[in-house]
């Protein structure tokens, strides 16, 4: 299996006349790394995945794979394969010729393509099954059939457009465990592209979030989460809850920003440090499971009294709509310890937060799908 390598992206442009679909990305992508794309539907990541698979040429701009420029340099010359969303198996093929196709393309023999084919069925867990047809997978095995595919090609960059999103949800999160774990096996470079953020954020070393063409926030998944660059991934990214305002005054880091709920006080987002102003327009962002209603010592800045309008149980955890009389509205999401809910609709309540687990933000465009 070919070692994974480095994927670069310099100031890319990818344009179709006057439609901007990507615009000035710039991302390194290291050697072995899983990295994923993150965003909504026409944000422009399939673009940049079929950009670096060959399918399309960048307006301007360059990809460069292991160091070399790709430009005009088709897909089959490229170090990478790519799976794609309805998984393209040949139904009149067993499993084992489906995933060897590729060695007999190269003219290698039926006995050695067996030999190989059994090794990655062995490598995806899949051991005994070479003999079976299509039909006769589970989704999750043909999930793992399409990836051992590409793996016999032997790419040093596995590229995957969503390949989860047909599966119901427990398969995904199963799935996505599984995918990784045979990333990390067999180390190659994998780039991901997923409108799902726990799978993002569950699987990758690395997350891309874009917006409308461009990327928006480089990072881990933690920083992403806990330390979002703009208002857009914000909102985009896990729920949160967005009261705008302006903000009063900044110390040490922290803002206190005037809301239709109150005077909130909450920490500076690392990137917006040198962006936000006194009297400029900002929005606080308090995630559900960051609102609680019992949190020691919490001040008139760090309260928000609401009227609970909803309850949704969940099992493990117990959420609450609420409104505000200034007709603001959040959600409370509390870990289920045993307690049976709330006093009920209607109570009025005092939601707290820590002010660190809050985060200030410059104004800006939200996300369609918060």
């Amino acid at each position: 299996m070919a070692g994974g390598v480095s994927v670069e992206l310099d100031r890319l442009l990818v344009q179709f006349d006057e439609f901007v679909a990507v615009r000035d990305a710039n991302v390194r992508i290291e050697p072995g790394e899983f990295f994923s794309f993150l965003g909504p539907s026409g944000c422009g990541k399939t673009t940049i995945l079929r950009t670096i698979s060959g399918f399309l040429e960048p307006t301007s701009g360059a990809v460069r794979i292991d160091g070399k420029d790709m430009a005009f340099i088709g897909p089959n010359k490229r170090p990478t394969a790519l799976i794609f969303q309805n998984l393209a198996l040949f139904p009149l093929m067993t499993v084992w010729e489906n995933i060897a196709f590729a060695l007999e393309m190269k003219g290698v023999g039926a006995a050695d393509r067996r030999k190989h084919a059994d090794e990655l069925l062995a490598l995806i867990a899949l051991d005994g099954q070479g003999d079976k047809y299509v039909h006769e997978l589970s989704g999750g095995q043909k999930q793992r059939v399409a990836i051992a595919r590409a793996l016999c090609a032997e790419p040093s960059v596995l590229l995957l457009d969503e390949p989860l999103s047909a599966l119901d949800l427990k398969l995904r999160q199963h799935m996505r465990t599984e995918l990784r774990t045979i990333q990390r096996r067999v180390g190659l470079t994998f780039i991901y592209i997923t409108h799902d953020q726990g799978e993002a954020l569950t699987m990758s070393d690395h997350v891309a979030v874009m917006r409308e063409g461009v990327i928006e926030q480089i990072g881990d998944g933690r920083t992403i989460y806990d330390d979002p660059a703009t208002a857009f991934v914000a909102s985009f990214v896990g729920e949160n809850n967005a009261l705008p305002g302006r903000v009063a005054e900044i110390r040490d880091g922290v803002a206190l920003v005037d809301t239709s709920v109150g005077r909130l006080r909450a920490r500076i987002a690392t990137a917006a440090r040198d962006r936000l102003r006194t009297d400029a327009e900002a929005i606080v962002f308090i995630r559900p499971e960051a609102l609680d209603l019992d949190i020691a010592g919490a001040s008139a800045e760090t309260t928000i009294q609401a009227t609970v309008i909803g309850e949704e149980f969940e099992g493990p955890n117990m959420h609450l709509q609420l409104r505000h009389d200034g007709g603001a509205e959040l959600r409370v999401s509390l870990v289920n310890k045993g307690r049976t809910g709330t006093a009920g609709i209607g109570s009025s309540l005092a939601a707290a937060f820590d002010p660190m687990k809050a985060v200030a933000l410059p104004s800006g465009a939200l996300s369609a799908e918060e």
